[in-house]
């Protein structure tokens, strides 16, 4: 899958965002080893505390389906003027199961740049660390 199709499948998201407080959509696609790519985004809530991120409702329906160690690469989307990247908690959901995981971070524009999840998050704290 190319870079432009998983970014893609993340736009499509943007649509499906429950964002009635902050109005701000955010779509992700995760993708597998496998080719499996899983989808989702932000689900907000009155009770703000309770909101679920795009990048952690891919996640955990991946890891709901059996997957644990296989994400390849992560597609975030907005419809902002920046490059859309996930949040600390996000970033910390993520390091736990692949801390080497490329991103796609993309702009309303449909335009995005590649990055590392080890570059938004250095020094992260994983598994490893309770060792």
């Amino acid at each position: 899958m190319t870079d432009r199709e998983l970014a893609a499948l993340a736009y499509a998201m943007l649509d499906k965002a429950y964002v009635p407080y902050s109005k701000f959509p955010v779509g992700a696609a995760l993708l597998c080893a496998d080719g499996t790519v899983f989808t989702g985004c932000n689900v907000e809530n009155a009770a703000y505390g309770s909101t679920i991120c795009a990048e952690r409702t891919a996640l955990v329906k991946a890891v709901s389906e059996g997957h644990r160690d296989d994400f390849i690469k992560l597609a975030v989307v907005g419809n902002c003027t920046d490059y859309c990247g996930p949040c600390g908690a996000c970033r910390q959901m993520l390091y736990e199961f692949a801390p080497n995981l490329e991103l796609l971070l993309g702009r309303g524009d449909r335009e995005f740049m590649k990055t590392t999840l080890a570059e938004l998050l250095p020094y992260g704290f994983g598994p490893k660390s309770l060792q």
